[in-house]
């Protein structure tokens, strides 16, 4: 494997991560809407990934990961009992939306992890790149 294949596979992890950083960042801000374009509350969104073949070359395969979709998470929010709410039904409950800030806070520092693993990698396969042109000088 080349060094410009290293920097391409982390590439694709990278925009992968960022991604579902923003996702994140979007269920966070949106935690409290309960009232959407479409009606009702806000829906969590998931990020789902998967690997895509970058090259074949030399009998090796190159993957990396790539987001294959956002969706909205289905299970329904809690309702709370808020007469004075403007959603709030004729009983006086408030349809929230199904997003748990604990969840969403772990998967804010796990995608945060993951995208300074990966770009530690992109900096690391820089370094050695440079580090072999000083070789052949």
């Amino acid at each position: 494997m080349n060094i410009i294949s290293g920097i391409d596979i982390t590439a694709g992890a990278l925009s992968a991560q960022r991604m579902r950083l923003d996702i994140v960042a979007q269920n966070i801000a949106n935690a409290e809407t309960t009232r959407t374009e479409t009606g009702g509350p806000y829906q969590r969104q998931v990020v789902s990934f998967e690997t895509e073949l970058v090259k074949q070359a030399g009998g090796q395969s190159l993957q990396t990961v790539k987001v294959s979709g956002i969706a909205a998470d289905k299970t329904p929010g809690q309702q709370v009992y808020n007469p004075q709410h403007p959603d709030a039904g004729p009983d006086g409950m408030v349809q929230m939306p199904n997003v748990n800030l604990a969840y969403e806070m772990v998967d804010l520092i796990t995608a945060s992890r993951a995208y300074e693993a990966n770009l530690s990698v992109a900096k690391n396969a820089k370094n050695l790149a440079m580090k072999t042109l000083e070789i052949g000088k």
